[in-house]
């Protein structure tokens, strides 16, 4: 069975002027998408639109890793827009545009069971610092204590951790839910406070505007 997901990820969030709204999602899904999947080593794609928080639109692509964007296939597509990319091109018509690269670091090893998933119904993402004093330690409970706890959430299928090969900031957090209400729970909460550590940890870090956020799935290619 062909991977779905790999070790890197490229994200863009944009938003646009409403005028232009209905022609860049059409530019999106029509052109824009499957072009990007054909590039090896794109292995899986989908569009996600805010539920809480933002920027509005997520463009969610998994990749065999991050090293693919700057692979000769890629390139040779990115530098080479059809006219219709030229217009609708995010970084030019785009309000908000964020695009980050990443490379995954929790888990550490791709497992087959992550490899052969399907692009998820509802994300929550969270974008983040932390102070190089506590860093350390900040990355030993996130994996072994803080991810794995809001795993055994009902709806919550898996946790990942990347760090920004391309764009800030450094720490990248990725759930994959199953339906957007996933953390709206009891259960969600409870996790929270549920180690000692947790309070201090939280607090130490460094979330931008908009973090965490939490993105429903709107298109992804059949």
């Amino acid at each position: 069975m062909p991977a779905k997901k790999g070790t890197g990820l490229l994200m863009v969030w944009v938003e646009v002027p409403d005028e232009i709204e209905d022609e860049f999602n059409k530019w999106y899904n029509e052109e824009h998408i499957a072009e990007r999947l054909g590039i090896p080593g794109v292995l899986s794609a989908a569009r996600y639109e805010a539920v809480s928080s933002g920027p509005k639109m997520l463009a969610f692509y998994e990749l065999e890793s991050s090293a693919i964007m700057e692979s000769t296939e890629y390139l040779k597509v990115r530098n080479n827009p059809s006219d219709w990319t030229k217009r609708m091109n995010p970084g030019d018509v785009g309000t908000v545009y964020i695009r980050n690269i990443y490379e995954m670091i929790h888990p550490t090893d791709l497992t087959d069971e992550i490899s052969a998933s399907p692009m998820a119904p509802a994300l929550q993402i969270g974008r983040m610092d932390i102070p190089p004093e506590v860093e350390g330690e900040w990355n030993e409970w996130y994996n072994t204590v803080y991810v794995p706890n809001y795993e055994k959430v009902p709806g919550v299928i898996r946790g990942r951790r990347f760090k920004a090969v391309v764009g800030d900031p450094h720490y990248l957090t990725v759930y994959e839910f199953e339906h957007e209400g996933a953390s709206q729970t009891e259960e969600w909460r409870r996790q929270q406070t549920i180690d000692p550590r947790n309070e201090a940890m939280r607090d130490a870090m460094l979330h931008v505007p908009g973090s965490p956020g939490i993105w429903k799935k709107t298109f992804e290619l059949s």
